[in-house]
């Protein structure tokens, strides 16, 4: 039904009321462009880190981590590029004093210089940087700036060779890094799509000239095969080919995904040829060159493939590809909706729900006592509040994958009721048998 589509509204609303994601400041009127992950959206945004950084270092024997600091030489910033060219247009109404990003307004208010939103005369275009601008140090001069990182790739850049010598990494290889990252957006929009702050996910790969071709291939086809494995609706995702590049850029592709709002980008692979280690070989004085022993000796610069995908923007993703209104009424019933939250098991904020059928006749203790059980291995939850078919309905609507019910035959029989969120199959497991269970059915898990 029209009424139960997707909308950026519900996904907002949901994340409020069960404590995924938070408007930064809200008892203050709330930060633009800013906010925070509240109990679930942590576990959430753990849980999807930790699977990017597992297929990205651990199931890659030539792919290591980094954690850099997210202050850095100021030269960094004029050798990238960023200081010169880092800036959108933009234009200001001399009547309401609304400020537009120039290169998105409709061209013919553009030409005729008048404001969309009251019909005022606008300013000239001009260019503004979108890095955040600081100072280091007891005095705020120019001999103190620096900025907030507007991308955690230069950090990886200046410390490729400190990292190929001191863990002997042999090209090619690959630094991963998870961080965050902040630009001065005009315009913050679409929840937590486009921010101010924000976190992401990258892997720079350094290749031999030559090779580069090859290795983007293989990456872009590793960066799909990786929502495939995570449960994604594949329908929803869509390659994105770049025919206008960057300065930097050889080739580049994202994939987008179908948002609310539309497809929008999820995560760019670039193949960024020499162009940063040979700009940081100019700034800093220092060579990048790599000598290839298994070449001969062979010193080149090398190619550098990128893949950069927003940390913050996959929790979103996630989240809307997951939810679901199901109407559980059966024909010639009234409509029965549940909101169910269809997260893949490794990545879901709590894996496992206990909750007693009753609180007395010692349920709630033996219930208590399998949570403990359980904990070593899972994120838990207890609930003992309600009827069990409501407590059921929060759960699914939080993506919790698995609910144990401990009812009185449990005392009896050692069993318990395994429920599973997506089918809402119920089957009865003994309480020895429930965390390899468990493990089975994740290991084995296939969204439906």
């Amino acid at each position: 039904m029209e009424d139960h589509k997707i909308s950026m509204d519900k996904i907002v609303s949901l994340c409020k009321r069960r404590g995924f994601v938070f408007q930064s400041s809200e008892i203050y009127g709330g930060q633009a462009g800013a906010w925070d992950y509240g109990p679930l959206g942590v576990e959430l945004k753990k849980n999807i880190q930790n699977a990017w950084w597992k297929e990205m270092t651990q199931l890659h024997d030539n792919i290591v981590g980094l954690d850099a600091a997210i202050l850095m030489h100021p030269r960094v910033w004029e050798a990238s590029g960023h200081v010169a060219n880092f800036s959108d247009p933009l234009v200001d109404c001399k009547q309401c004093k609304m400020r537009f990003r120039a290169d998105t307004m409709d061209q013919k208010a553009l030409e005729e210089k008048k404001c969309p939103a009251c019909g005022g005369e606008l300013t000239e275009p001009r260019a503004f940087n979108l890095m955040f601008k600081t100072h280091i140090g007891p005095a705020e001069d120019s001999a103190s700036i620096v900025y907030l990182r507007p991308e955690t790739a230069q950090g990886i850049y200046v410390n490729y060779k400190n990292i190929a010598q001191s863990n002997r990494m042999k090209i090619p290889f690959g630094i991963a890094q998870v961080g965050k990252a902040f630009r001065n957006e005009i315009v913050t929009k679409n929840f937590i799509f486009r921010t101010c702050e924000f976190e992401q996910m990258e892997m720079q790969f350094f290749v031999k000239p030559g090779e580069d071709d090859k290795w983007f291939q293989y990456w872009r086809e590793q960066r799909w095969a990786f929502y495939e494995k995570y449960g994604v609706n594949m329908n929803k995702m869509r390659w994105y080919h770049h025919e206008k590049l960057a300065h930097y850029a050889k080739d580049a592709y994202d994939i987008e995904y179908e948002f609310p709002m539309g497809f929008s980008e999820l995560e760019g692979v670039h193949n960024r040829t020499d162009f940063d280690l040979t700009r940081h070989t100019e700034y800093s004085g220092k060579d990048m060159s790599y000598i290839d022993q298994d070449d001969n000796n062979n010193k080149y610069i090398p190619y550098i493939i990128e893949t950069s995908a927003g940390l913050t923007r996959n929790l979103l993703m996630f989240l809307c590809d997951a939810y679901e209104e199901q109407n559980l009424a059966k024909e010639g019933e009234p409509e029965d909706y549940r909101t169910v939250l269809h997260f893949h098991p490794k990545i879901a904020p709590v894996t496992v729900a206990v909750l007693p059928l009753m609180k007395k006749d010692g349920l709630a203790e033996l219930a208590k006592e399998i949570q403990n059980d359980l904990k070593e291995d899972f994120v838990t939850d207890y609930d003992q509040s309600g009827a069990i078919g409501k407590r059921y309905r929060r759960q699914d609507e939080i993506g919790t994958p698995f609910c144990i019910t401990v009812d009185y035959d449990s005392k009896e029989d050692g069993t318990v009721t395994l429920r599973f969120r997506d089918s809402m199959e119920q089957v009865r497991v003994r309480r020895e048998e429930l965390s390899a269970r468990i493990h089975s059915e994740i290991k084995n898990y296939k969204r439906v």
